[in-house]
C-alpha cells in the first residue's frame, strides 16, 4: 500500500505540474476552447503511451545514452518548444475570426510528448522508482504503465478544462493578447527550467 500512495502522490505531482504538455492545453483550451483543441489534446496522449512504452522498455534510456545524443534531442525540443510558443503568442483572441488561425493538430500534440524531456523524467521516475507488483516485472511495469497514463490524462484533461474557463476573457482581445503572451512565456520558462535543472 506504500508503494502505491508514493506512486499515487508522485505521479500526480509529476504529471499535474506545469510543463510544456500541460501548459499548451491550457493555452489552446483558453484561445480555441475544448472542441477545436481535441485532436492536439489526443494528439498529446497518444504521444504519451509512445514514451511510456519507449521508456518501460529502457529504449529511451539506451537512447540518451548515445555519444553526443543530449545536445541533438535537446536541440530539436527547444526549436519545437520555439515553435510552439509562437503559435500560442500569435493565437487570434476569441473576438478575431481569422480562418488562417487553427489550432495546432494532432501531429503537433503527438511531437511535444516525443520530444518533451520531462514527460520522459517524470515517467522514468515514476516506472523505476516504485514497485507495485511484487515478483512479476512484466506486470508491474504493466501496472506501472496503465496507472502512469490514467493520470496523465486526467491532469491533462484538468488543463484544458481549466484553459476553457479562461475562454470568456477571450471575448477581449487585449486580454486575449495578454493571455496568449502569458501562456507562450511560462511554456518557454517551464522549457528553461528542465534545461538548466
Amino acid at each position: 500500500m506504500q508503494g502505491w500512495l508514493g506512486f499515487l502522490v508522485t505521479g500526480l505531482a509529476l504529471c499535474a505540474s506545469p510543463g510544456p504538455a500541460p501548459l499548451s492545453l491550457a493555452a489552446l483550451g483558453a484561445a480555441f476552447g475544448i472542441g477545436p483543441s481535441r485532436a492536439y489534446f489526443v494528439g498529446v496522449n497518444v504521444g504519451m503511451v509512445i514514451v511510456i512504452g519507449l521508456t518501460a522498455s529502457g529504449i529511451a534510456g539506451l537512447l540518451r545514452a548515445l555519444p553526443g545524443s543530449e545536445p541533438v534531442i535537446a536541440a530539436a525540443a527547444g526549436l519545437y518548444f520555439l515553435y510552439l510558443a509562437w503559435r500560442i503568442w500569435t493565437a487570434p483572441p476569441g473576438t478575431d475570426p481569422a480562418p488562417a488561425s487553427r489550432p495546432p493538430c494532432f501531429l503537433a500534440g503527438l511531437g511535444l510528448s516525443l520530444v518533451n524531456p520531462k514527460a520522459y523524467a517524470a515517467m522514468a521516475a515514476l516506472i523505476s522508482g516504485f514497485e507495485l507488483v511484487a515478483g512479476s516485472l512484466g506486470l508491474d511495469l504493466a501496472v506501472k504503465s496503465g496507472a502512469a497514463f490514467a493520470m496523465v490524462v486526467a491532469a491533462n484533461t484538468a488543463w484544458l478544462l481549466l484553459g476553457a474557463g479562461l475562454t470568456r476573457l477571450y471575448r477581449d482581445a487585449t486580454a486575449a493578447r495578454r493571455l496568449n503572451r502569458l501562456f507562450a512565456l511560462l511554456l518557454m520558462a517551464s522549457v528553461l527550467f528542465l534545461v538548466i535543472r
